[in-house]
């Protein structure tokens, strides 16, 4: 009895934090439609400052939390949605989830970037990356009490209950008896009717991420006794909290609230109880994520598409229909101008890293099959990398040459594709992003914890191949055979979207219902995507790891693969060479930061988090706004702030049409879209 008691108190620790954590999402998703992937960081952040206010500052514990928590938290969640959060909301889902991303990438590094800098102007603050064992709000060291013999609290354990259970009270009072709570109230139910009433929506929304975010605040400050100064638990953190969010279907927050606590209650006793998953390493750290996934499949209803015309409308081609030197005129010389200088120009170190690029765009083309053609974002690419390299070492390690384990590892990475695409693909939109988040996080914390495949810390070794003369242990001979594969990739995937396939790919994109009604099995497309593009990603990750001539499990996690999808994203998911950038900018630019800006490693991280960020203005990436910008000087039309790109000109294609209005028949020809409106037709 003493033990159940013990794992119950506990239990309900973690519990309180995953509830505030949890009502912070459902506050912030009902008044924006926004799922804010970056929750977690603004948790840590807040940690942060008040552990430098508190230990490297001086000041005292209560102060410094009420400060974050009631003044800089809310005021960052506020200028967050005038700056980003509202433009967001006018842009596709795609764009929403990936910008999120970029700013959990981007905060805590900007954080620890600015501690630095402090640091170095003479401010007396303390080293914070990765901190353990820190002092909380209450005395240092905690006070403890024996409630029975067995059983015992702490004062941060105390401090943590108090401040939940003070929340849950005002969160209660606020929604229920008072004129702000029945307008959230409202917005929560049916955000148009509200604004039919006159009630300003997006006041609304401010309120409401101020309050999410003051939550985070409060969370973070009361989380780090218990973790620390670690981004990434907090990031784990926020999704396990996410599961307490999809209890509340992303709409209650009372049930939100009592799913955290009970999740706590939960993982703390399958930890102590769950004796048959002794033997499943892993198991008892990945319930929340099976609960997550779970509860996805189960809880999350698809929203009525019938009559729908259009769910995510293609940008518009300005060189559709030129010729292939146009199209790809540029891209060639570029390409052959690389090639040439891995030969002349590059030292050895450069080589290595423009190899090491091509190398990650390959992978990076796998974005480009199943967010860029099929509009799904898939958070799992990293587990596709990490078991397709973890097979092909084990086999090379009994003898298989080099080919035979790149095919059956690319082969192992699709059939893994297809097996999470399967009960995944009834989702859409966020609810699919959380669902092959949870599964990867599984793959991290239980498939890839298997001995006989991780082979322990050491992983395997995968030397580079030799190809009849050429031998590949030369990084200018690597670069070029990858600048080859390269380039054969992304001609294939061009093929493919110009291919009755890919047309049926891009309609199902567009419009997904009315693809069904054409024909298409929307299904079986889908699938196909996710599984090209996992075994894409599965290659590319064999490759990968031949640069680096070994394979861990622990070198491309779930996290590795968060921050992939924002970097090709922001750079441009629709086209395959867009991809190929986004490789050689992730690999050349923190060395070329280092070299010329700043040595720090920070600076880097929250450029590429701010690339993300910078959807809301280009939602096709920064690559596919610079053909636009042209366009539109050469038309002589001016370039309006937050306008979809290739709106106005689609717009100014029929005559005497007005900006703003629907395309008609030819506007909508230039922009690779039939006469119906819902059959796309591919460049």
């Amino acid at each position: 009895m003493g033990d159940l008691l013990a794992f119950v108190l506990s239990g309900l620790v973690s519990g309180a934090l995953y509830a505030l954590l949890a009502t912070g999402l459902v506050l912030s998703y009902s008044a924006s439609g926004l799922f804010n992937f970056a929750h977690g960081a603004t948790a840590y952040l807040s940690a942060l400052t008040f552990y430098e206010l508190h230990s490297g500052l001086g000041w005292p514990a209560v102060p410094a939390a009420l400060l974050v928590v009631l003044v800089l938290a809310p005021g960052l969640g506020w200028a967050l949605d005038r700056l980003m959060f509202r433009r967001l909301a006018q842009v596709g889902e795609t764009a929403q989830i990936v910008a999120t991303i970029g700013l959990l990438v981007a905060l805590p590094a900007a954080g620890l970037w600015t501690v630095e800098l402090l640091t170095d102007a003479g401010a007396p603050l303390k080293p914070a990356e990765n901190q353990f064992g820190l002092p909380g709000v209450g005395p240092s060291p905690a006070k403890s009490w024996q409630l029975t013999s067995d059983v015992g609290i702490d004062s941060d354990q105390l401090i943590t209950w108090v401040a939940t259970a003070l929340v849950a009270v005002a969160l209660w009072v606020l929604m229920r008896h008072t004129r702000l709570g029945l307008r959230l109230r409202a917005a929560v139910d049916n955000r148009s009717l509200t604004e039919l009433r006159g009630i300003d929506a997006g006041r609304l929304s401010s309120v409401a991420w101020m309050i999410a975010s003051g939550l985070a605040g409060l969370a973070g400050v009361l989380a780090t006794p218990l973790l620390g100064l670690s981004a990434h638990d907090f990031t784990l953190f926020l999704f396990v909290s996410a599961t307490a969010a999809v209890i509340g279907r992303f709409a209650s927050v009372p049930l939100a609230f009592a799913g955290g606590l009970g999740l706590g209650v939960l993982q703390n006793l399958v930890v102590g109880y769950a004796s048959f998953a002794d033997s499943v390493t892993g198991f008892r750290t990945a319930v929340p994520f099976l609960i997550l996934f779970g509860g996805l499949l189960v809880l999350t209803r698809r929203a009525r598409t019938t009559g729908t015309a259009a769910v995510d409308t293609a940008s518009v081609d300005h060189l559709a229909g030129a010729s292939w030197g146009r199209r790809w005129g540029v891209w060639a010389v570029l390409g052959t101008a690389l090639g040439v200088a891995f030969y002349t120009v590059t030292t050895p170190f450069w080589s290595g890293l423009l190899a090491q690029g091509l190398a990650l765009a390959l992978v990076f083309m796998s974005f480009t099959v199943v967010t860029g053609l099929g509009a799904m974002v898939s958070l799992a690419q990293g587990t596709f990398v990490t078991g397709a390299a973890l097979v092909a070492g084990l086999l090379m390690s009994h003898g298989w040459p080099f080919v035979a384990a790149l095919a059956v590892g690319t082969c192992v990475a699709a059939v893994l594709g297809a097996l999470v695409a399967l009960p995944a693909l009834r989702l859409g939109g966020r609810s699919l992003a959380l669902a092959t988040l949870a599964l990867a996080f599984l793959a991290d914390q239980v498939l890839f914890q298997m001995r006989w495949l991780r082979n322990g810390d050491a992983g395997w070794s995968i030397p580079r191949p030799v190809v009849g003369p050429v031998d590949l242990s030369d990084d200018r001979a690597l670069g070029v055979a990858l600048l080859v594969l390269a380039a054969a990739v992304a001609a294939g995937l061009s093929a493919l979207r110009n291919s009755p396939s890919g047309r049926a790919m891009l309609a199902v994109r567009s419009a997904p219902a009315a693809a069904m009604a054409s024909g298409v099995s929307v299904l079986r497309t889908k699938l196909l995507l996710f599984t090209l593009s996992a075994g894409l990603a599965g290659f590319g990750g064999v490759m990968y790891a031949s640069y680096n001539t070994r394979i861990t499990a622990t070198d491309f996690t779930a996290m590795t693969g968060l921050v992939w999808l924002a970097v090709v994203v922001a750079a441009g998911v629709r086209r395959p060479q867009y991809a190929v950038v986004a490789g050689l900018v992730f690999a050349v630019a923190p060395r070329v930061m280092a070299d010329y800006v700043t040595e720090s490693a920070h600076l880097p991280v929250i450029l590429f988090g701010l690339a993300g960020l910078a959807l809301a203005n280009d939602p096709d990436g920064y690559c596919a706004a610079v053909p636009v910008r042209l366009a539109r000087r050469r038309a002589g039309s001016p370039v309006e702030a937050g306008a979809v790109p290739g709106a106005v000109t689609a717009a100014r294609a029929v005559p005497g049409a007005t900006p703003g209005a629907v395309p008609g028949a030819r506007a909508g020809e230039r922009a690779g879209v039939g006469p119906a409106g819902l059959s796309p037709t591919p460049p």
